[in-house]
């Protein structure tokens, strides 16, 4: 008979990797067992980027052990992932309130994409299958370099995100902009998130501020997110290696750099705190490589617990 370990944190790790002890309690039992700090942990979420490879082996094992884990929604990757992980997430509990979308049905820009071969997925659709699911956020997620080598190519895709951001709204859904680091490295004489900050219109396009990447672009995200106050609807919580050197392409950056909640430089807490004043809606839990990311999940959402 193995031994249960006596360390409550190896205990939580051994149950949602394997599915068993904490499947065999109900989630309002399991949020019992700690002292609930964190405003976010009713509805904690967790960009499934984070465990994408175990997603193609097993959707359903994978959800199972992040309901068992605490987290109490999910953020797709895809609009077209709805009709596979939805149901699953709603047998689970596990809400779907957000995803990442297509961006070339804003952009225009195929050719940027030649790996997607359903050019007829329109932006109009995407808002008819959200809509259909009842997702409340959308999420402007990547610009390819071909896409944004001139400060003119952001003017014009604010545009576009602004024009889109209205057909959303009037479908009853928020739209918003996800950076990364590359938005943050001069180009032209500007900076193209300052562009973003004075070009989208603050009632349609929000952003969903992703603070591993702002922070590796050389900006302070606590100073950040109380800046842009209100336009942050969402926030993506990542820790940053300590000592880490700005880095504006994200293609380049070593796997180590991304941390557990906890684990890196970030002032997390103060970062929540910030979003819980200024109104910041949902949170989500991201880690974009870890070599065990059921283990870096878990100790992300242990941190939170004890926040």
């Amino acid at each position: 008979m193995k031994k249960v370990p006596s360390n409550r944190r190896q205990f939580i790790r051994q149950a949602a990797i394997t599915g068993t002890a904490l499947g065999l309690l109900p989630l309002t039992n399991i949020a019992c067992m700690f002292d609930p700090k964190s405003p976010y942990l009713d509805t904690l979420g967790l960009q499934l980027w984070s465990v994408r490879n175990q997603l193609e082996q097993d959707a359903a094992g994978t959800l199972k052990s992040l309901a068992n884990m605490g987290y109490r929604q999910v953020e797709l990757m895809d609009v077209r992932q709805l009709p596979t992980l939805k149901p699953i997430a709603d047998d689970l509990g596990l809400a779907v309130n957000s995803s990442f979308m297509l961006w070339t049905t804003i952009t225009g820009n195929w050719d940027a994409v030649p790996h997607e071969t359903d050019q007829t997925y329109s932006f109009d659709q995407i808002l008819e299958d959200a809509k259909g699911a009842g997702l409340d956020h959308l999420v402007f997620g990547y610009l390819m370099k071909a896409e944004r080598e001139k400060i003119d190519d952001y003017k014009k895709i604010c545009d576009q995100l602004n024009q889109a951001g209205e057909k959303a709204a009037a479908a009853g859904i928020q739209l918003c902009y996800h950076n990364h680091s590359f938005e943050f490295g001069p180009l032209d004489g500007e900076v193209p998130f300052e562009v973003l900050i004075e070009r989208l219109d603050p009632q349609l396009v929000q952003f969903e501020l992703d603070i591993f990447w702002a922070s590796l672009g050389g900006y302070d995200p606590l100073e950040l997110t109380n800046r842009l106050g209100k336009r942050v609807r969402l926030l993506h919580l990542k820790d940053k290696l300590k000592g880490a050197s700005v880095n504006y392409d994200e293609g380049t950056v070593d796997p180590g750099t991304f941390k557990e909640l906890g684990n890196g430089e970030i002032d997390i807490r103060a970062i929540v705190q910030a979003g819980e004043k200024n109104g910041v809606k949902y949170c989500f839990v991201e880690q974009d490589h870890s070599p065990d990311p059921i283990n870096s999940v878990t100790e992300s959402i242990e941190f939170m617990r004890q926040s």
